[in-house]
């Protein structure tokens, strides 16, 4: 059963929790940080991309970046920017984009669900990638970052989230730049912190939803502390890292697009009589085309749009990885007749999360950026917890998520 753990949350004062608050370390490279946090000394940017305040073009793994990331995080904190909490609480965590709000709970999760798969995850993680996450929680001895994870909704759950926030002012409550709204309540109340804890007791199992590097990190960390400590005995705060909590009813995921630098030596017309072996193709025109339904794609190539619909028989419906568009895509088209074989290492192909819109598919290939794009139609969230519990992986690229989590509202530390 799923493990819930109310912390000491280290928090920012109310009067610069919106300077503080920043996008999450993965969603923006260090030239967008270095401008993001320009003549912001509260952002977070300076603790998770602590490269920012080097000059340009210096190796963002070498130990002089990791090493900054500690100094700045003890500023922060001798500054009175983050402070923590007298107690063990735990916490809700809103966010409203497109007039659409959810509402999550944000405590620790246990290493332990992790190394023994009562968290379960959707996607491979890479080795690089979580061992630069791993150097930053070991050298400042925090989770700096939520991670987002997703788990079958309780209503007693749900009945308690609505109740405080609709008899309690939040914490914060801010629209960032971007236009998506931030609410934060703090539960302190131990009849309440005790009732929602063990409610989460009754859940099998929790879902990475979104931050898998981050998740892995996290807990390898933890269990790398248990097995260096002698004197171990489990209720260490390093068994446990920072997550919020969605129920998977308020969630959706959106699409994750791909653009394609070239057709492998096939001319227009010959990718598309290659592409009517396996799909029923329909020209839409110069308007954007959004694909409707499961196995259908939108396609645009020389300025024009289609719809492209997987024909029956390319697919079984009773493989939870196969009946998956971005791998009807990936088999039928990427690896099939362009040839790209990895996505994961391939120079001529691209991912582009589709809160971007389809425009931009359109406007890269127009720039002769790229030769063609490929929408697809989104997975749900059912889709992802049947993959998850039949122990596979998605395709890389699979799921995108919307809104990300702001971080820096409350910060984890392992001791």
């Amino acid at each position: 059963m799923a493990l819930l753990k109310a912390f000491r949350g280290l928090r920012p004062p109310k009067e610069i929790v919106k300077e503080l608050a920043s996008r999450p370390y993965d969603v923006l490279n260090s030239d967008e940080a270095r401008i993001e946090a320009k003549g912001n000394p509260y952002s977070l940017l300076h603790i998770i991309k602590p490269e920012i305040d080097f000059p340009g073009g210096m190796d963002c793994h070498s130990q002089p970046i990791y090493d900054k990331a500690k100094e700045n995080f003890d500023l922060f904190r001798e500054k009175g920017w983050l402070v923590q909490d007298p107690n063990d609480y735990l916490y809700i965590y809103a966010q409203t984009m497109n007039g659409k709000t959810q509402y999550g709970i944000v405590g620790c999760a246990g290493v332990e669900d992790y190394m023994n798969g009562i968290i379960k995850k959707h996607e491979l993680t890479r080795k690089d990638k979580e061992e630069d996450r791993m150097k930053h929680v070991r050298i400042t001895n925090a989770n700096m970052e939520p991670v987002f994870f997703t788990y079958p909704a309780v209503p007693e759950i749900d009945e308690i989230v609505a109740r405080i926030v609709k008899t309690e002012a939040p914490e914060y409550d801010f629209v960032a730049a971007d236009g998506v709204g931030h609410h934060f309540w703090v539960i302190k109340d131990e009849t309440v912190i005790r009732k929602i804890l063990d409610l989460f007791t009754k859940i099998p199992y929790t879902y990475v939803a979104d931050g898998h590097h981050r998740t892995a990190a996290a807990a390898l960390v933890g269990n790398e502390k248990k097995h260096n400590n002698p004197n171990h005995n489990g209720t260490e705060e390093y068994n446990y890292f920072l997550a919020v909590h969605f129920p998977d009813n308020q969630l959706s995921i959106i699409d994750y697009n791909r653009v394609v630098k070239d057709l492998n030596g096939l001319t227009s017309a010959e990718f598309l009589e290659k592409l009517s072996v396996n799909f029923v193709i329909e020209e839409k025109g110069i308007a954007i085309y959004k694909p409707d339904r499961l196995h259908n794609f939108s396609l645009y190539l020389d300025g024009t749009w289609y719809s492209l619909t997987a024909k029956p028989g390319t697919f079984s419906d009773s493989d939870p990885i196969g009946v998956l568009d971005v791998t009807i895509l990936s088999r039928l088209v990427l690896g099939q007749i362009l040839n790209i074989k990895d996505l994961r290492t391939s120079t001529r192909i691209d991912f582009v999360g589709g809160i971007r819109g389809l425009s931009e598919l359109s406007k890269r290939v127009d720039s002769g950026e790229m030769r063609a794009a490929i929408a697809l139609f989104p997975v749900s969230m059912k889709q992802l917890i049947d993959i998850a519990d039949s122990g596979n992986i998605m395709p890389p690229k699979t799921t995108w998520f919307e809104p990300k989590l702001r971080s820096g509202l409350v910060v984890h530390a392992l001791e």
